[in-house]
């Protein structure tokens, strides 16, 4: 995506969503801001989280209705990183940078297979007999 901040809009997702929003942050190189109910702000309240995935503001964990405000400043310490290498390097990888390098493989073709996470298994998924 290139885009400059992403609304991380939850309603209170199982894990933590905090930690997944600093991951999106970094790994992409934006801001997100992260918005929870007022009711979810003990484990994981609002906040803004920088390109380099640290947090820039947060809202109070006391279930208290808050609203983060921060500039999102592309020559703060915070985002110059992902201003001068992250973002450009995504824009040249998206441009076809890789294409020469890719792997043309049948397997990769297959999407009737399935892996499940933590067992190494794949399954092949069949569709049912239409009669």
């Amino acid at each position: 995506m290139d885009v400059d901040c992403v609304l991380f809009s939850t309603s209170g997702t199982p894990g933590d969503i905090a930690a997944q929003a600093q991951g999106h942050a970094a790994v992409n190189s934006y801001w997100v801001s992260l918005s929870v109910p007022t009711q979810r702000s003990g484990t994981a309240p609002s906040g803004i989280v920088a390109p380099d995935g640290h947090w820039l503001a947060r809202c109070p964990t006391d279930d208290s209705p808050s609203v983060a405000v921060v500039n999102l400043d592309d020559s703060s310490e915070a985002a110059a990183d992902a201003v001068a290498y992250g973002r450009p390097w995504r824009r040249e990888a998206r441009a076809g940078l890789y294409t020469e390098h890719r792997v043309t493989d049948p397997r990769s073709e297959d999407r009737t297979a399935a892996f499940w996470p933590g067992r190494g298994i794949r399954c092949r998924v069949e569709a049912p007999d239409s009669q």
